[in-house]
C-alpha cells in the first residue's frame, strides 16, 4: 500500500489527476480534481483499492481527508466510488453533519440515498470530529493517565480542549482532573 506520492500534475480529468513521479503517470481519482493545477508539485496521500479486476488509487491532499475516507467506506452500502464525492465539502462540513444527524446534508452527494445516509450518521456518529486532539501524543497520555484514574472517556473528551497544550503532561493531567472536579 501506498501512503503517498509525490509529483507533478500532468493532466487533470473530471474524476481524476494525473500525476507524474520519475516518469511514471499515475492515475489518481480525486474529489475534486480542479483544485490541483497542472505542471505544480503536489504530495497527494493515497488509498489503494484493489479488488480481483480493478486495481485503483483513490487520493487526497491531506491525511484528515483520508481518515474520513476510510471511515466513509467502512460504512455498509458506501464504497469508494460513493465517498470520494462527499469529500468535496469541508471535512469540518462533514463532521457536523454526522453529529447533528443532518440527512438532507448528507443526501446532496451523488447516490446517496436516506437509507445510506442514515446508515452513515449510525455507523460514524460520535466516531468522528475533532480528530487533531486526539492524534496529539501528550493529550494521549493524559487522557489514558484519566482513564486508569476511573474517569470515562465521553467526561474526559470534553475537557480536552480546554487544557492547555503548552504544559508539560503532568500539569496538564493536574489541569484536567480541576475541570472534572468541577
Amino acid at each position: 500500500m501506498y501512503n503517498y506520492i509525490k509529483g507533478i500534475v500532468t493532466e487533470i480529468g473530471s474524476n481524476y489527476i494525473s500525476l507524474d513521479n520519475n516518469g511514471i503517470g499515475y492515475m489518481i481519482y480525486v474529489s475534486s480534481p480542479f483544485s490541483f493545477r497542472v505542471e505544480e508539485e503536489y504530495k497527494v496521500y493515497i488509498y489503494s483499492y484493489v479488488r480481483e479486476d480493478e486495481y485503483t488509487l483513490y487520493g487526497f491532499k491531506t491525511l484528515e481527508e483520508r481518515e474520513l475516507f476510510l471511515k466513509l467506506i467502512n460504512v455498509k452500502g458506501v464504497g469508494p466510488k460513493m465517498a470520494i464525492p462527499i469529500l468535496t465539502s469541508p471535512v469540518d462540513a462533514i463532521y457536523d453533519a454526522i453529529q447533528r444527524e443532518n440527512i438532507i446534508y448528507l443526501t446532496k452527494f451523488p447516490k446517496v440515498g436516506d437509507k445510506v445516509a442514515r446508515q452513515i450518521i449510525l455507523d460514524l456518529k460520535g466516531k468522528v470530529g475533532t480528530p487533531d486532539l486526539f492524534n496529539d501524543s501528550s493529550l494521549t497520555e493524559v487522557m489514558d493517565a484519566l482513564t486508569s484514574l476511573g474517569y470515562g472517556k465521553a467526561d474526559i473528551k470534553k475537557v480536552l480542549p480546554k487544557i492547555n497544550s503548552g504544559e508539560s503532561t503532568e500539569n496538564q493531567i493536574k489541569e484536567a482532573l480541576k475541570l472534572l472536579m468541577k
